[in-house]
């Protein structure tokens, strides 16, 4: 069990669950969380036998962003001379590749959003593959609020997922998405009643993504995300390689007669990967 989280894991779906664990301080978050957060999620990536993530909270909101005790001693964040400003930068880059992990995973990642989704929380959630959200939930660019630029990922992956002037907009006043227009704007998949309607419809769709042939799930999400950030031609390029990679005949096989049979697939786990 994580200072911020508890993570478990089910070996028979490939199911595993990582669930913020400090409601009583609204999941906020500190350095130590980001460090943790991706140690967990590439163990889990390295084992290979996880097929989906899903990422959710206790309590009242998702997360209510940094801790604002991490500000207190701003005398750590000086960066006024160009030394402490390289380490500031070299800081920061490995904050933001914490959130990375999430994206490099081999498995999705899918994230349920309950009440507030605030600054450091939609940069996590942002790095998530899938959202889903409660009514009660909404989203906000909190950071401007304090006078920063949000810098974990917000401002990069937000206008890839709804239209720029929705990004702009949010990033320059801080005000609040809430789950309606969350959805109609694509940030959110779906919008159930209530924070236990939303914990049954995540697990139901993990081990929908679970079923699911895990070497093709892992090359999917490869181009999807290569397709994210490239061109057409480029990416039609990168797939032809790819697809020559995981190319799985007995795979295939299995798939199409599961399929026939309205029944589950039974597939390999995904080689282990011993970490560098």
């Amino acid at each position: 069990m994580d200072q911020y989280f508890d993570l478990t894991s089910d070996p028979r779906s490939g199911v595993a669950e990582l669930v913020l664990n400090q409601p009583q301080r609204l999941n906020t978050i500190a350095p130590a969380f980001f460090t943790g957060l991706r140690d967990a999620v590439r163990e889990l990536d390295d084992a290979g036998t996880t097929r989906v993530l899903v990422i959710r909270s206790t309590g009242k909101h998702f997360c209510a962003g940094m801790a604002l005790e991490v500000f207190d001693d701003l005398a750590q964040l000086d960066a006024s001379d160009a030394r402490s400003r390289l380490a500031f930068q070299r800081n920061l880059r490995r904050l933001m590749d914490c959130f990375d992990a999430l994206e490099q995973a081999r498995f999705p990642v899918l994230c349920a959003v309950q009440g507030g989704c605030i600054g450091g929380g939609l940069d996590l959630a942002l790095a998530c593959d899938i959202r889903v959200c409660s009514a009660d939930a909404f989203f906000t660019v909190q950071e401007i609020h304090i006078g920063l630029a949000a810098d974990v990922g917000s401002l990069q992956r937000l206008p890839k997922v709804v239209p720029q002037g929705i990004a702009r907009q949010m990033a320059y006043t801080g005000e609040r998405l809430d789950a309606p227009r969350a959805l109609a704007t694509g940030l959110v998949n779906a919008v159930l009643p209530d924070a236990q309607a939303l914990q049954v419809h995540a697990t139901q769709l993990a081990r929908q993504i679970a079923e699911k042939n895990p070497l093709a799930i892992a090359g999917s999400k490869l181009a999807l995300n290569y397709a994210r950030d490239h061109g057409t031609d480029e990416s039609l390029q990168q797939m032809a390689l790819l697809q020559s990679a995981i190319f799985d005949l007995g795979d295939i096989q299995r798939a199409i007669a599961a399929w026939k049979d309205k029944r589950a697939g039974q597939f390999d786990a995904l080689a282990a990967t011993p970490p560098p």
